[in-house]
């Protein structure tokens, strides 16, 4: 059992870091297509890294965002721009497929393998935030229970031998007849007996009788 956390741990090292070079991949090949785009599109060379790193970018900050926000009210916002984002990387990816590829290369075949890599890039992105999220921390120990008050009163520490006795002590204590049956161990028509025989003038005036009694 103690070796399960360790396993759990390795594997998810193993994933984040298989999602992280996919990532990279992904990245890449959307990165190199959108900045060819944004030179088709008259852009300067040396400003066209720029584009596909905002377009992109944007993707991945909004994926963590949504992440770290999630069951928040202000989550809409980073969910927005992943929608945002991850569409026009899509679109501007298919674009430059069909502008860029082979005259005998169906537009429709070019626009699909190009949709991919941004595709990826955004599940693979969730994939990796939910993976680092997941991963197990170091336990931390428990809190000692609180102690439990009763409202109920307590029993004596040490209650007398007799059960009738016993019975008349915890009624005084404001214990019910069934506890005080279930304390005693007798049926509650017993203790309701006992007690009853205890205030019952009868056994008042039997009781002065004997105690009037000369010995």
């Amino acid at each position: 059992m103690n070796g399960q956390p360790q396993v759990r741990r390795f594997v998810v090292g193993t994933a984040i870091a298989g999602t992280v070079f996919i990532a990279i991949g992904a990245f890449w090949l959307s990165f190199t297509a959108l900045a060819d785009l944004a030179r088709r599109s008259g852009i300067d060379d040396a400003q066209a890294w720029a584009w596909p790193l905002i377009v992109d970018g944007i993707i991945v900050v909004a994926t963590v965002a949504v992440v770290a926000l999630a069951g928040q009210r202000t989550a809409w916002y980073p969910w927005l721009l992943l929608m945002a984002g991850a569409l026009v990387s899509v679109t501007a990816n298919a674009i430059h497929a069909i502008v860029a590829a082979d005259a005998d290369v169906p537009a429709v075949l070019a626009a699909s393998v190009a949709a991919v890599p941004p595709l990826v890039l955004l599940a693979i992105t969730h994939l990796t935030v939910a993976l680092t999220r997941a991963r197990p921390s170091v336990s931390e120990p428990a809190p000692e229970p609180m102690p439990h008050f009763s409202a109920e009163p307590a029993e004596p520490a040490e209650p007398p031998a007799s059960g009738r006795e016993l019975a008349v002590v915890l009624r005084d204590e404001g214990w019910s007849n069934k506890r005080i049956a279930r304390h005693v161990g007798v049926h509650p028509s017993t203790v309701g007996r006992w007690l009853g025989a205890r205030t019952s003038p009868i056994a008042i005036t039997a009781t002065a009788d004997t105690e009037g009694t000369p010995s």
